[in-house]
């Protein structure tokens, strides 16, 4: 999961990857950087989205080494769904901040410890100076940064101020596969790149993390490279 040092001498970051080539490949450091921040928004103020974006981030949580501090400013935070998605919250440390400046400073001091995997905050509003302060605190060791901004008002956009995060996403539902019998299939979520550092944004369609925090591509999408490389056989021959 580490990435160590480069053949040329220099030390690469450390990055959590996807494990989805399609998704990582369009990643400037081929997967999350552990070293940094991360903002995570729902793609619209419905519940449905908060939630998709709230799993999303249990999903790379769950990925990661060790405890995982989240910090939450309402008591909104239900474990058996973070369990469904691979974090188990018998690894979860839960702390309630009154205010988002309380917010952010519980969120450094975890990012200090150098001993938990994964640090999470959720917050309405954060200016371009806390942010960047969340950053530097980050770079240098491997617990990740990641905040959940949620809507403060219909027709806000969480995304919309100036940050110092090295990626922004925007998690939509999607609907599900089809099922041959009734019933729901697996949750699908459309991923929305809104800004990286050093790439480019981009949006691809997944379904929704499974019990290991993974997402996988729909099948219609695994599919088509492999029927594109028989085609291109076929016509070879």
């Amino acid at each position: 999961m580490l990435s160590a040092i480069d053949g040329t001498g220099f030390r690469r970051r450390p990055v959590l990857p996807f494990g989805l080539e399609r998704l990582d490949s369009k990643l400037a450091d081929g997967g999350l950087r552990l070293d940094a921040l991360h903002e995570i928004s729902g793609a619209t103020p419905d519940l449905t989205d908060d939630c998709a974006a709230t799993t999303f981030l249990g999903g790379i949580a769950a990925r990661c080494w060790g405890p995982v501090l989240w910090v939450v400013r309402r008591r909104d935070l239900f474990a058996p769904g973070l369990a469904q998605v691979g974090l188990d919250p018998k690894r979860v440390i839960y702390a309630e901040a009154r205010d988002d400046d309380e917010l952010l400073a519980i969120m450094e001091e975890g990012l200090r410890h150098r001993g938990l995997g994964a640090v999470i905050g959720e917050v309405k509003r954060l200016a371009m100076p806390a942010t960047r302060r969340l950053q530097l605190v980050a770079e240098g060791g491997r617990t990740i940064a990641l905040l959940l901004k949620r809507h403060a008002r219909e027709g806000s956009d969480p995304l919309g101020a100036p940050s110092a995060a090295v990626t922004r996403w925007r998690i939509g539902c999607a609907p599900s596969a089809p099922l041959p019998v009734e019933g729901v299939g697996r949750p699908r979520w459309e991923l929305s790149l809104a800004r990286q550092r050093g790439g480019e944004s981009f949006q691809l369609l997944v379904e929704a993390c499974d019990a290991t925090g993974r997402c996988a591509l729909p099948a219609p999408l695994v599919a088509r490279p492999r029927a594109a490389g028989r085609a291109a056989r076929a016509a070879a021959a």
